[in-house]
């Protein structure tokens, strides 16, 4: 028989419609595993894509570290010593630890309230250098990034997060220019910020943060030496959990401090963090094929299954096409084209509902992750059809075999 013979698919579709609430429960198998494989595959993508877009700007061999009380008696000194990171330590790391291609020193504060325009919202203030830009790129929007200059000349400049911008600058699509008072002292505004919330938020939201140059916040606040967060980034070729390491025992030794002591030096490390989201969604991908593929195995059985019976329910009809001439072959293809057939259809619908809807979550996120990509891929797509149709194909190939072996003689006698 040919594919194309009209004959043979007004046959395969009568047989189906007969049988109409046996084919739909057999149907929904198929098209339940295929659309749960497409919907969590998408999903898992735009997960990744959003995730992927909330650490854009992020080293991902960057190291934080942050002084805490120590917890060792060491040389003297007490367990619970409160002791500070100082700005001498960023030349001592540069001078003695190779393996670091940036260290850059911030200084914060929280609780902050910012006014302009009749206006105020709650900030948090960064005193940043210009490198720290190397660490954490703050997307600017509009205007520009604090440079080294702003921070010799003691500049009052800012650069704001978006949120800030919205809240004190409403109905003003570029604030550049604008003013803004903190604790009583006027900042002129050269940039926006982009960066969102998520991600890696060292030192807090970037949304409702206010950078400033270091050494203009330094002498504002009376800060002298002390350092709040000391920022790495490693050299490509090294790790950064080893370089921290290193960086850690230069200082517990500089700072007198017990060289067991896990509590007086908090670190923080990217390189660790982005390789813990890449084994998460490695995992995640896994377990959904796992899902998907156990959801579409347990309909093709269901296929397989409805195509005995409706074998078994045929049994004279297929010895009469023996006795008038019908070659095995010909059983064999009537029986696997329903199979085929009914799987396609099942499959290409789950396919088809899975992409209407992941297209309708990746236009509502698009204002938000612009990036965000929840669509399967083309390749995906034909993929997903083949392995629709090798499935049609074993699910029909043991009815097929069993009813091309179908003697006309024993047909007649069962009837």
């Amino acid at each position: 028989m040919r594919l194309l013979d009209a004959d043979l698919w007004e046959e395969i579709f009568d047989s189906l419609r007969k049988n109409r609430t046996r084919t739909f429960l057999t149907a929904f198998g198929i098209f339940w595993g295929v659309f749960m494989l497409i919907l969590l595959m998408g999903g898992g993508r735009g997960l990744e894509t959003m995730l992927g877009e909330n650490f854009a700007g992020a080293a991902s061999n960057a190291g934080f570290l942050i002084s805490n009380t120590t917890s060792e008696p060491y040389k003297g000194f007490r367990s619970g010593r409160v002791w500070h990171l100082e700005l001498s330590d960023v030349a001592r790391i540069r001078n003695l630890v190779p393996e670091i291609d940036v260290v850059t020193p911030t200084i914060s504060r929280w609780g902050a309230r910012a006014l302009a325009n009749d206006k105020s919202c709650g900030v948090s203030l960064m005193g940043v250098y210009a490198d720290y830009t190397h660490v954490d790129n703050p997307k600017i929007k509009h205007g520009r990034a604090l440079t080294d200059a702003d921070g010799l000349q003691h500049r009052k400049v800012c650069v704001i997060g978006k949120r800030v911008a919205q809240e004190l600058f409403s109905g003003i699509e570029n604030p550049c220019g604008q003013f803004l008072r903190v604790d009583s002292i006027n900042y002129c505004v050269i940039g926006v910020s982009g960066k969102g919330s998520g991600g890696i938020n060292i030192g807090g939201n970037p949304e409702t943060t206010i950078y400033l140059p270091y050494e203009t916040m330094r002498q504002m606040y009376n800060r002298g030496s002390e350092v709040d967060i000391l920022a790495l980034v490693a050299k490509e070729q090294y790790p950064m959990t080893e370089v921290q390491y290193k960086v850690e025992a230069l200082l517990k030794r500089v700072h007198m401090i017990h060289p067991d002591d896990t509590q007086a030096l908090l670190k923080v490390n990217t390189e660790a963090i982005f390789s813990m989201i890449d084994s998460l969604f490695t995992g995640v991908s896994i377990l959904v094929w796992m899902i998907g593929l156990g959801t579409l195995l347990a309909g093709a059985i269901g296929v397989s299954n409805i195509m005995v019976v409706t074998v078994k329910e045929r049994t004279t009809e297929i010895g009469i096409r023996r006795a008038i001439g019908a070659t095995p072959r010909d059983i064999l293809t009537m029986v696997m084209s329903e199979s085929i057939v009914l799987t396609l259809i099942a499959g290409m619908s789950g396919i088809s509902l899975a992409v209407a809807i992941l297209q309708t979550v990746e236009n509502a996120t698009h204002a938000n992750y612009p990036s965000a990509l929840f669509q399967i891929s083309f390749g995906v797509a034909v993929g997903a059809s083949l392995l629709l149709a090798v499935l049609g194909l074993l699910a029909g190939l043991a009815p097929a075999i069993r009813a091309m072996n179908i003697k006309p003689v024993d047909a007649m006698r069962e009837e």
